[in-house]
Formats: structure tokens, C-alpha cells, sequence
């Protein structure tokens, strides 16, 4: 059974951090849950990814 790619978001966008809001261009080839944000160590998060719509209903209550 072949596997499912989550990762189809192309090349252009950013990474950002859920909790200081740091931001930084994403790189290709480098999922930005491989980043750690250098001003508080959290994991970054795809700009539009579903960790981030995920995050957004989280915060909306």
C-alpha cells in the first residue's frame, strides 16, 4: 500500500513558532517541525499547514 504525503505545500511560504511568534522563511526540503525556534527551543510550524489550522481552532476555543 503506498503511503500518503502530507507534505505537498511547495517551496515558497514560512515557518513560524506557537509560542513567541517567531518567523522565519521556509527552506526546501526541510520540514519545518525539524526547525527549533533559536529564541525559546519550540518545534516551528508550517504557515497554512494542518498543524497550524489545528493550532487555530485550538486558540479560537
Amino acid at each position: 500500500m503506498p503511503q500518503q504525503r502530507r507534505h505537498d505545500m511547495g517551496t515558497g511560504g514560512a515557518c513560524f513558532c506557537p509560542k513567541c511568534a517567531y518567523r522565519a522563511e521556509h527552506q526546501r526540503g526541510v520540514p519545518c517541525q525539524d526547525e527549533r525556534c533559536p529564541q525559546c527551543g519550540a518545534k516551528l510550524i508550517r504557515e497554512g499547514s494542518h498543524h497550524d489550522a489545528l493550532l487555530q481552532q485550538k486558540r479560537q476555543g
